[in-house]
């Protein structure tokens, strides 16, 4: 189309040269001034022309690779940057503005000229339907665009709520991975005292008197004066004595009393049953 719309002004603008060479036969200084006169607007008015053409290929150049790149979504290694082609469509659109009022002008300075003629009155209208397919091409740049941010934006929203997701997924499982850590520790509590029989007294953990059986831990006792531990790692316990007696229900066999460097240490054989019956362990020494 470019070249079609050169090749035509060119020709139009020659014949309408040599037309009004031919006219000019007369040795009148003043109608040869007139004619030069009008050759060089005539020429200028080419240009005119020809410098629209030229411009308004190039905004359809670029509104083309705009478009391109809206499609691919990336130039080479960079990922699109919307916000530049958003500015872009502006400008571009901008020029095609400036085009259509250099064309009005240059239109109205032709009805004045000997080169108001029907092939060229043809070429304006073309540029003119040039600038109007542009604008509209951009119009529909723009709505894809704005498509295309508005599905970013959807897809933002779906990333933030999945991240939401996910991160509340992710503390329910610590949580309930605390809380089962917490349940096993409880499980595998339990509680230890070596002390002599009147300290035990004092703290309500043995119990007993006159023709009466001794009682371990019957009713309210000091827990408090107990040692915590964790069933699954207490092995054995120095009782720093030379005498030991187990009071409490643990099963016998699951544990030993030995001499250890002239002191009684306790040894849990059997961690599973030694704890079965009671997570509490009393130890008498004295």
């Amino acid at each position: 189309m470019k070249k079609t719309i050169l090749c035509a002004m060119a020709s139009m603008l020659m014949l309408s040269a040599c037309d009004t060479k031919e006219n000019s036969s007369a040795t009148d200084p003043t109608l040869e001034n007139s004619t030069r006169q009008e050759l060089q607007t005539a020429v200028a008015d080419r240009d005119s022309l020809l410098s629209l053409v030229n411009g308004i290929a190039e905004c359809m150049d670029a509104i083309k690779q705009k478009e391109n790149l809206l499609t691919t979504g990336s130039v080479g290694e960079r990922t699109l940057d919307r916000g530049q082609i958003e500015a872009d469509i502006a400008a571009i659109q901008q020029v095609l503005e400036q085009r259509r009022q250099q064309l009005e002008q240059l239109e109205k300075r032709l009805e004045k000229s000997n080169l108001n003629n029907a092939q060229l009155k043809k070429t304006i209208e073309t540029l003119r339907a040039q600038i109007a397919e542009q604008n509209t091409e951009i119009e529909n740049l723009r709505s894809s665009l704005d498509a295309a941010n508005a599905t970013i934006g959807n897809l933002n929203t779906t990333v933030a709520n999945l991240n939401t997701a996910v991160d509340s997924v992710t503390n329910e499982r610590n949580l309930a991975q605390e809380q089962a850590v917490a349940a096993q520790n409880q499980l595998n509590t339990c509680y230890y005292v070596a002390a002599s029989g009147k300290e035990l007294k004092e703290h309500d953990i043995l119990k007993s008197g006159f023709l009466r059986k001794k009682k371990v831990m019957d009713g309210d006792f000091d827990k408090s004066f107990f040692t915590k531990a964790d069933k699954r790692t207490l092995a054995y316990i120095n009782l720093h004595s030379k005498k030991a007696k187990v009071l409490s229900n643990q099963p016998i066999g699951s544990y030993e009393i030995v001499d250890q460097n002239g002191q009684k240490v306790l040894r849990i054989l059997d961690a599973g049953q030694f704890w079965s019956l009671s997570n509490f362990l009393v130890v008498q020494i004295d």
